[in-house]
């Protein structure tokens, strides 16, 4: 896809890696949509683009939210070419503290507000017989470790979505789909974590521990959406040199 021209609607805009993929996706020329709940965040960002854009208020977790959000997009580019679905929740806990509504809010942000983001973008690709969705899941879909249950099961959830979406999508509209596995990345995902259990046991602070930055992220998207569309990418996990 030459990503030149266009229309880029990215979630968790306002921060990490969202903020990221927005800025290198303005950089090559495509017309963003950022979206997030932090709309002053988002203007913040939008005034450092380089290409056209819209600010869009949109929390994942409300299917209202979502529909108005991917309304108001359409009012202002008329079509959805590029879907990134970034935003996400990291609320790290053990199983044993009971934090129920963590955990459920986990599932929400991170399963079915990809879900309802991939509803909104559909009939648009499906109209235009193609498309591109990037789905940023976790290397903790794959790698399970103590605390990372929850959060972990969301991301595997995403990983296999994304294979059955190639298979359904990809034959009959012609919408490739690629699902980003990050390991560590340097963004501000872990400040939620409030099991202090947990805390406790793992060194979060610690200065020396191996991290990728959100711009390797956002590089990695622009690879995979850069391919000739007889080519898709399915997966990229990526990892710090020193925990690979």
């Amino acid at each position: 896809m030459i990503v030149k021209d266009k229309v880029a609607l990215i979630t968790g805009a306002s921060s990490g890696i969202g903020r990221a993929i927005a800025i290198k996706l303005s950089e090559e020329g495509c017309k963003i949509v950022l979206a997030s709940r932090n709309i002053q965040k988002l203007k913040e960002i939008q005034q450092n683009l380089v290409s056209e854009s819209i600010v869009i208020e949109m929390d994942v977790s409300q299917t209202e939210s979502v529909a108005k959000g991917f309304k108001k997009a359409i009012a202002k580019f008329k079509t959805i070419d590029i879907l990134v679905n970034s935003a996400g929740v990291m609320p790290l806990t053990y199983l044993k503290n009971r934090h129920l509504d963590e955990w459920l809010q986990t599932i929400e942000v991170n399963v079915k507000g990809t879900l309802r983001c991939i509803h909104g973008a559909l009939p648009y690709m499906k109209k235009n017989e193609g498309g591109h969705i990037i789905n940023i899941s976790s290397v903790d879909g794959k790698e399970v470790y103590k605390g990372g249950a929850i959060y972990g099961a969301s991301k595997s959830a995403i990983i296999t979505l994304s294979k059955a979406m190639r298979m359904e999508l990809s034959p009959d509209y012609n919408i490739r789909v690629t699902c980003i596995e990050p390991g560590t990345v340097d963004t501000s995902l872990r400040n939620n974590i409030t099991d202090e259990e947990l805390l406790n046991d793992k060194d979060y602070n610690n200065p020396s521990e191996p991290k990728l930055e959100a711009k390797n992220i956002a590089d990695a998207v622009l690879y995979a959406l850069s391919q000739p569309d007889s080519v898709n990418v399915n997966e990229l996990l990526i990892k710090p040199t020193g925990k690979s």
